[in-house]
């Protein structure tokens, strides 16, 4: 027998204040409605697309996280950026029409496929989706800076804390709790993503903790002083 996915409409989804049917009419969002794809389930490390694919749709994630990644030469994987649901993936392949970097899920994930031309088309019916859109890739813009500055010269305790905060920031913007998430990104993971090695993060992630500013079990976080926390960004 064939695994159905159900089909959740725009109107009926929790994400819909922060996703591309935010601010469109009924009748608009039952057109954007009926571009979507349901994808089946990713499990984690499961791609979703690969560097220098064709660049033929957009994705919105629905349920789970994912990483960004580039490979080296070397064969060495590089993170670069980390996506929560509500959000949109797959915006950097516009430019050359395929994907810059690799896409996999870090936990059992789904999203919403929207092919390209038909969202191309919509757009051009429905301003207020193209100017969703622009917000979208303006907001992707600003996370990429906050990146940058993360990435900096900054010390390895503030990275991890910058890094924390960010998330916490994330979580806030999806409607989540700000102080009690899920870290599925393994030590190893997020010391790829902020350049330093797992023992490090470990040694950070446990200082913090003896400061009373977060408490971690396995990958549950919970961030006890989110004031303090934000002192170091």
């Amino acid at each position: 027998m064939k695994n159905i996915i159900e089909k959740i409409a725009c109107t009926d989804c929790k994400l819909s204040d922060i996703c591309l049917p935010f601010g469109l009419q009924i009748n608009e969002i039952k057109a954007l409605e009926s571009i979507v794809k349901n994808k089946r389930p990713l499990h984690s490390n499961q791609l979703l697309y690969s560097l220098d694919e064709p660049c033929e749709s957009l994705y919105v994630i629905k349920s789970g996280s994912f990483k960004s990644y580039i490979t080296n030469p070397d064969g060495l994987e590089q993170t670069i950026g980390i996506y929560l649901p509500g959000e949109l993936i797959g915006l950097s392949g516009l430019f050359k029409g395929q994907f810059d970097n690799s896409i996999s899920a870090l936990e059992t994930s789904t999203v919403c496929e929207l092919p390209l031309t038909q969202l191309e088309d919509l757009c051009a019916k429905i301003p207020t989706l193209q100017h969703q859109l622009v917000r979208i890739l303006s907001k992707e813009i600003t996370d990429n800076h906050q990146q940058m500055i993360l990435l900096g010269q900054a010390s390895a305790k503030t990275k991890v804390a910058t890094f924390l905060f960010i998330l916490s920031k994330k979580y806030h913007y999806l409607g989540y709790s700000s102080t009690q998430f899920n870290l599925n990104l393994s030590r190893e993971g997020i010391g790829n993503y902020l350049c330093m090695s797992p023992e490090t993060v470990s040694r950070q992630l446990t200082i913090l903790s003896k400061e009373s500013i977060i408490e971690v079990k396995n990958n549950a976080i919970n961030i006890i002083n989110l004031d303090l926390l934000e002192s170091f960004t």
